[in-house]
């Protein structure tokens, strides 16, 4: 059962209403990295958890985050609330109204569809949408998942305090930022207090691939750590030499039964091509200068693109 505190979990105050910084705000509202995201996340894996601990950890959160969905809505339906009242009111000329409308970002879209309220969207208009749950109901996977969720949405909350000067805001905003670094610490420590929490999972990993190293990216640039050398890998460079890595032939095949054979072995000889058939095609018949090399003559093309600029202005 909820019940609902009239009072924010922190005061929010801004200085002036500014539109454009409304829409920017959003995205912290029905965003991917937003909080109304974050408490579905926490939801429902609170719900599906049969640890008592973990049941609560994650309820608590999911009801906060709740609560920040109700700050940050705040700011926008402040921001946005000289606008809402001029449109709602048409107080303004019908030319200072559409400018104060259409200043920058997605808020036109917030004041006349929305009436200034604040949107489920993230700050270009997109809806909240479900497949921002990321919840996959293994508490080692969803707690990683979480951790990283966390991390993005401070960096999310530093970029907004950027760009705003207004005191008020920045200081709602800082503590926004700073629950999301006590939540990263419950949900490290929750993760930790599980003995063996990697791999995620039950089943272990194959001792044959799980400390292999694979340098499948070559050339200048490369670089090397802890992550790809040491005592706790195998270093495949020689990739090409080394595939496939279980010794088997690294082609794919299926064991068709008698019919599946016989109507596989039709298809195949149906749709087979002919390397030695050159047809003429639609290209050949269409084909004008820069067309390059067709079946029956050579339409070459330009030397650069300054010659190709030159080529493809229309005749006088």
């Amino acid at each position: 059962m909820f019940m609902h505190n009239k009072r924010l979990q922190y005061t929010v105050r801004v200085s002036e209403p500014n539109p454009v910084l409304a829409s920017l705000m959003l995205e912290q509202f029905g965003g991917p990295d937003g909080e109304l995201a974050a408490a579905m996340r926490y939801f429902t894996q609170g719900l599906g958890d049969d640890d008592p601990g973990r049941k609560d950890l994650l309820l608590d959160i999911a009801t906060e985050e709740l609560s920040h969905l109700e700050v940050i809505g705040s700011i926008v339906a402040m921001l946005n609330k000289g606008v809402k009242a001029q449109l709602a009111e048409g107080a303004m000329e019908e030319a200072e109204l559409y400018m104060s409308l259409t200043k920058g970002g997605d808020s036109h879209t917030q004041a006349i569809l929305y009436g200034g309220g604040p949107a489920l969207t993230n700050s270009s208009g997109v809806p909240w949408s479900g497949a921002y749950v990321d919840s996959r109901g293994d508490p080692t996977c969803d707690l990683r998942s979480n951790i990283a969720a966390e991390s993005r949405a401070k960096i999310v909350y530093e970029r907004l305090i950027n760009i705003t000067d207004d005191p008020g805001i920045k200081d709602a905003l800082g503590f926004l930022m700073t629950r999301e670094i006590a939540h990263q610490k419950s949900f490290e420590k929750a993760l930790y207090t599980i003995e063996n929490n990697f791999p995620p999972g039950k089943l272990p990993g194959l001792a044959q691939f799980a400390s292999t190293y694979v340098d499948t990216s070559q050339g200048e640039g490369d670089a090397n750590g802890a992550w790809n050398e040491g005592e706790q890998w195998e270093r495949i460079d020689d990739v090409a030499g080394s595939i496939p890595l279980d010794g088997g032939s690294g082609d794919a095949s299926v064991e068709l039964g008698g019919s599946d054979a016989e109507v596989a072995a039709a298809l195949m000889q149906r749709t087979a091509s002919r390397p030695d058939y050159n047809p003429t095609t639609g290209a050949d018949l269409g084909a004008g200068p820069g067309a390059g090399r067709m079946t029956d003559e050579d339409l070459g093309g330009a030397a650069d693109m300054t010659d190709a600029a030159m080529i493809g202005e229309p005749a006088e």
